[in-house]
């Protein structure tokens, strides 16, 4: 058979007296010796490489806004409701303090709640009375209405307040003498706070989870990252505000 030569897929036959002419033979296709050789040249085309981009104008996913309407409005009702819970829970620990720290204000009665016959949703005691401060360590309930004191002064037992004994002194009076605290009066402040402070981490969690629950936003959305960040940031503050108490709990004397 005659020798084949393969050229970019074509098939060209040569035959013995073209392999032996001297144009071929000073050409380089064939050596002197007769065996034919192909120098064969491939080109090779390169893809372009595309430009790099400048990532100098990209947002970092942290700092970029909610832009959808209606998880702006999500979030703000999630961060409205965290802010009540918190709130709440400041004030409940404003009023621990003070009586760890034996300091006779109005506000310690503040968690009082009275129950009332013809009212099935208990009221605050601020509703029904005003409340004073005597010689420093005793606090006087002064009621609006006369028909209330015995509601006031089941509310104020079941209040659990520590120390707290109610002294009916007439019809609308109600002394209320404020022992100093001791040091397991500050103890059991501090453990109802941590108590509290639970409740809250609880609620704000479920706030969390409700959101994303309305919302159905994507994996490893802006939306999902907002959100996480409002939730550590008020849990956060109710660590905040546990240990602040502590302190001044378990310094006092």
């Amino acid at each position: 058979m005659l020798p084949q030569l393969f050229l970019r897929n074509a098939r060209i036959p040569l035959a013995r007296s073209v392999i032996s002419s001297p144009a071929l033979i000073h050409g380089g296709l064939v050596s002197a010796s007769g065996r034919l050789t192909c120098r064969l040249e491939l080109q090779r085309s390169y893809a372009s490489k595309n430009k790099v981009k400048s990532t100098s104008s990209f947002v970092p996913g942290s700092k970029q806004p909610i832009t959808n309407e209606a998880a702006q409005q999500e979030y703000a009702k999630a961060e409205a409701a965290m802010q009540t819970s918190v709130d709440w829970f400041r004030k409940e620990c404003a009023a621990s303090e003070a009586r760890a720290l034996g300091r006779v204000t109005p506000a310690l009665l503040s968690p009082v709640r009275v129950k009332l016959p013809d009212n099935p949703k208990p009221v605050r005691l601020d509703e029904l009375a005003t409340v004073g401060v005597r010689e420093g360590s005793t606090l006087l309930i002064t009621l609006f209405d006369e028909h209330t004191v015995k509601h006031v002064e089941a509310a104020l037992y079941d209040s659990g307040i520590p120390g707290v004994v109610p002294h009916r002194q007439d019809g609308r009076t109600i002394k209320v003498p404020i022992p100093k605290p001791t040091i397991e009066a500050r103890k059991e402040l501090f453990a109802a706070a941590k108590r509290k402070a639970e409740d809250i981490r609880v609620q704000v969690r479920k706030q969390h989870a409700a959101s994303l629950k309305r919302g159905k936003y994507e994996k490893h959305s802006i939306e999902l990252e907002e959100f996480q960040k409002l939730t550590d940031k008020y849990i956060r503050e109710v660590d905040k505000i546990t240990a602040d108490l502590q302190k001044a709990t378990s310094s006092s004397k």
